[in-house]
């Protein structure tokens, strides 16, 4: 049943992933990696019986879509509004008839655009535009866009399904580059040339990529909500069998800033703000206005204290950088976020519940943020038995940074 879920999931789970042909990069880091969809199909595989599965920080859905198509119960939730909208048309169960409505949208849609049948739409507010796109690239996306209005029903299954392909697109016609830490821009150069015609048959190819996932419903339909996983408890009904989810890592690499271009050209952001105000919002968020709300920011009166904990703040706050003070509140206010949506986790969680944080340490000026140790300190706190730290894999060539299986069980 894994391998069947596996094969079906993959190409709804890579709906917004796009190799970007000018560059020859990939664009935004790959959402849902072969290894995300093996890992969490696991660990999934070990209940026995239809379950109702959580994931508090959804990120792009692979918990819900892997829960969904082996038959559990699936929620999850995200405090994104972008990620929401996203998690929402991956999870959905569509019929063939709008399977249908939205390749003949998709076909009208292109041939406005040829004949220039309507009238483009404004480009998004995005900080200096033109190292995005070039300026052929841009006139190109504002008319897609402005035609996929035309041609499907506002909040409608086809719209849906046509912009995650038109955010394929507009990845893949991009001068960005998001496969390492700092994201940079070609500066104009590219391996081949666009012309319209090339534009139009990629987000054709883009648009039955998105439609043949589309056409694999999941076996279950999974829930999105729009949450703060610091208040599970506000944010979702009942409770679960298992929780398997990979939150922020703790590292102060911001999921906004690959998340900007999407959530421009879809509406949800208007200015550089309102992406930090998001990210303040988000745990281990620092995009932006973030960073300099850290250094208001005051631990709550009664943090969540362990020795490895404050000997890590200790290190960190005194290596003698100019930015080891802010650094440390980060790491601190990382840690005391987790804290809190443990503690809003136990209170929706069943008897015998299993939980699964798939998790990275960090480094921070030569010291070792061991997030595992920390995570796994916390669950024993509030009292999950049998709890224990696996390694999964390395992160990148620094061999001291692994990714961790942390997991635990709620008594029973």
């Amino acid at each position: 049943m894994v391998a069947v879920a596996e094969e079906k999931l993959r190409q709804r789970a890579d709906y917004t992933y796009r190799f970007n042909a000018k560059t020859g990069r990939h664009g935004w880091m790959r959402l849902t990696p072969a290894y995300s969809v093996k890992v969490v199909s696991g660990l999934l595989e070990g209940l026995r019986r239809p379950s109702r599965v959580l994931d508090p920080f959804c990120g792009t859905a692979t918990t819900a879509l892997c829960a969904s198509y082996m038959g559990h119960e699936s929620v999850t939730v995200d405090i994104n509004p972008f990620l929401a909208w996203l998690g929402r048309a991956k999870l959905a169960r569509y019929s063939d008839g709008e399977i249908s409505s939205a390749r003949d949208a998709c076909g009208r849609a292109t041939e406005s655009v040829k004949r220039g049948a309507a009238a483009p739409s404004e480009p998004p507010p995005i900080h200096n535009i033109k190292r995005w796109w070039d300026p052929a690239s841009l006139r190109f996306l504002c008319s897609l866009r402005s035609c996929i209005d035309a041609e499907s029903g506002e909040n409608s299954a086809e719209r849906r399904l046509l912009l995650v392909a038109f955010c394929r697109t507009l990845i893949g016609l991009s001068n960005a580059a998001f496969n390492h830490q700092s994201m940079s821009f070609n500066g104009g150069g590219r391996s081949r040339a666009f012309d319209r015609a090339d534009m139009r048959g990629m987000f054709a190819d883009d648009a039955r990529f998105v439609l043949g996932g589309a056409a694999e419903n999941p076996a279950r339909e999974g829930q999105m909500v729009l949450g703060d996983a610091r208040r599970l408890h506000d944010a979702v009904d009942g409770r679960f069998d298992m929780v398997v989810t990979s939150p922020p890592y703790a590292n102060r690499m911001s999921y906004i800033r690959e998340l900007r271009p999407y959530m421009y050209w879809l509406g949800f952001l208007e200015s550089g703000r309102d992406a930090g105000d998001i990210d303040w919002s988000s745990i281990g968020g620092t995009w932006g206005v973030a960073t300099g709300r850290l250094g208001c920011w005051k631990r709550p009166a009664r943090p969540f204290r362990h020795p490895v904990l404050d000997e890590a703040l200790e290190g960190i706050e005194t290596s003698g950088s100019k930015s080891s003070e802010i650094l440390a509140s980060y790491v601190a206010k990382y840690f005391d976020d987790m804290w809190e949506h443990f503690n809003s986790l136990v209170k929706v969680l069943d008897k015998g519940a299993q939980v699964h944080y798939i998790v990275g340490n960090s480094a921070f000026f030569g010291v070792l943020l061991p997030v595992e140790r920390i995570y796994a300190a916390m669950l024993r706190r509030l009292g999950f038995e049998r709890v224990k730290c696996a390694a999964i894999r390395k992160r990148n060539s620094k061999k001291e940074l692994v990714e961790f299986d942390v997991s635990a069980r709620w008594p029973r």
